[in-house]
């Protein structure tokens, strides 16, 4: 089986871990400590994965280095729905639901470390791009 894991950095990954459940609807991995000091974590959206790095070793945050490098894709069932409840937990919207030329129904939305996520939902049957 192959498996793709983003690693996304954070300074505080305890805030990042707590807003990607709450405000993202992603269900909880899991935070490893050593000495005291959340070093790893890890959310799931329907079995797929992200790590949640500590900003050091070359990697930053887009608050720590003033810019965005890129972004994650999430994809839902029903973007409008969650788009509800993502701001209704207090998200930095990006921009609001918008149909996309490209297929998709996405908004957008900032975590508080800057990385930018984009959530969106086909608007096609082609099953190569549904979520499952």
């Amino acid at each position: 089986m192959s498996d793709i894991i983003p690693v996304v950095p954070y300074e505080d990954i305890t805030a990042a871990h707590d807003f990607l459940v709450t405000a993202l609807q992603f269900s909880s991995a899991g935070l490893v400590e050593v000495d005291g000091t959340v070093v790893h974590g890890e959310v799931q959206l329907d079995g797929r994965r992200i790590w949640l790095h500590a900003a050091a070793s070359g990697l930053s945050t887009p608050n720590q280095a003033n810019a965005q490098t890129g972004g994650v894709v999430v994809l839902v069932p029903d973007v409008d729905a969650h788009f509800v409840h993502a701001k209704a937990a207090g998200a930095t919207i990006l921009r609001e639901p918008t149909d996309q030329d490209y297929g998709q129904r996405e908004y957008g939305v900032s975590d508080p470390e800057g990385h930018s996520w984009w959530i969106a939902t086909p608007l096609t049957l082609d099953d190569s791009f549904r979520s499952e």
